[in-house]
């Protein structure tokens, strides 16, 4: 397979010439939007909130599809291999960088295959454990650890997750001996701790605000770099690690197959920051534990993901992360 380029990062003259006319129709037909994450979890709920205010914007319908598997990978490898015309996006994910840099033979790159449209929310992720768990606090947590080396788990949604990663982080800087347990999905994540399968876990704050509200997992501490407003009593990891590294937050995005006209580009930029500014979108987004964060431009998007590819590199390297 032909290694593709993404034009936006080394510059226009990379963009093939285009019909303008046939750019300036789009779209004529139904839009899908790949989601590579699991039904029902705050990355799926924020595209499907989302598609009806777009679909009034572009004319047509806009269809979100889960493509779940390998921690985002086969939902970014089955749009690489999609037409370059705009109407198969992805949503892209600050995990599709961290699965690349484990696994240099997968059959997508996120920086070469796919041409940016706009970063959408931040999102960090937050240390839950169940309701009923004797850990009060954070320290509780790594003191228990520390006491029982190997005896604790925590869950993700996969390898290279925003879980994973987080929970990762947490065992390395404070040097904790714990065990990962990687599920098919995010949305597991909480059957598992609700099960006893696992004690803790570092899933998105859009999956675990819910939860945490509705009383079945109890917030030890967030990722964000500062407190959350939806958790405002619950500490950031950083200030319990003393650490920068501690600062995580997964960020959603929209990408299409590289070679995307940059007149659909642009339409489609236009269209979803646009919804991006609806009260109600922007509301749906913060309460399923989010912060919309729309892009500039297109451009400033593809700089944002070199800048954050150098950052989860460290942070692999910290955690020792590897693919098996």
């Amino acid at each position: 397979m032909q290694r593709r380029h993404f034009c936006a990062l080394v510059g226009a003259s990379l963009w093939p010439a285009v019909d303008a006319t046939a750019a300036s129709a789009f779209p004529n037909r139904m839009i899908r939007v790949i989601c590579p994450y699991a039904a029902g979890g705050g990355p799926d709920v924020q595209l499907r909130q989302m598609a009806p205010v777009l679909g009034e914007a572009l004319g047509q319908s806009v269809v979100i599809e889960n493509k779940v598997g390998a921690g985002g990978v086969l939902g970014a490898q089955y749009v690489a291999a999609q037409s370059a015309d705009g109407y198969t996006l992805l949503q892209l994910a600050n995990t599709h960088l961290v699965q690349k840099m484990m696994t240099p033979s997968l059959k997508f790159d996120p920086l070469n295959d796919f041409a940016p449209i706009t970063n959408m929310s931040m999102s960090p992720t937050v240390l839950v454990v169940p309701a009923n768990s004797p850990f009060q606090r954070a320290q509780d947590l790594i003191a228990a650890a520390r006491s029982a080396p190997g005896k604790l788990n925590y869950s993700s949604g996969g390898i290279g997750t925003s879980a994973h990663l987080a929970g990762a982080t947490f065992a390395a800087l404070p040097k904790l001996n714990v065990t990962h347990i990687p599920l098919k999905g995010s949305v597991e994540i909480t059957a598992s701790l609700l099960r006893g399968d696992t004690q803790f876990a570092f899933p998105v704050a859009g999956t675990a605000i819910p939860q945490v509200k509705g009383g079945k997992l109890r917030a030890l501490a967030v990722t964000s770099a500062k407190r959350m407003t939806q958790l405002p009593d619950v500490p950031t990891l950083e200030e319990v690690l003393k650490s920068k590294l501690a600062v995580q937050e997964s960020w959603f995005a929209l990408g299409a197959p590289v070679g995307t006209p940059k007149e659909v580009i642009a339409k489609l930029f236009t269209s979803f920051t646009g919804a991006m500014k609806v009260p109600a979108v922007r509301k749906a987004i913060q309460d399923s534990g989010s912060e919309p964060a729309p892009s500039g431009s297109s451009e400033e998007f593809a700089a944002f993901v070199r800048a954050e590819n150098a950052k989860w590199g460290e942070i692999v390297r910290l955690a020792g992360i590897t693919a098996t």
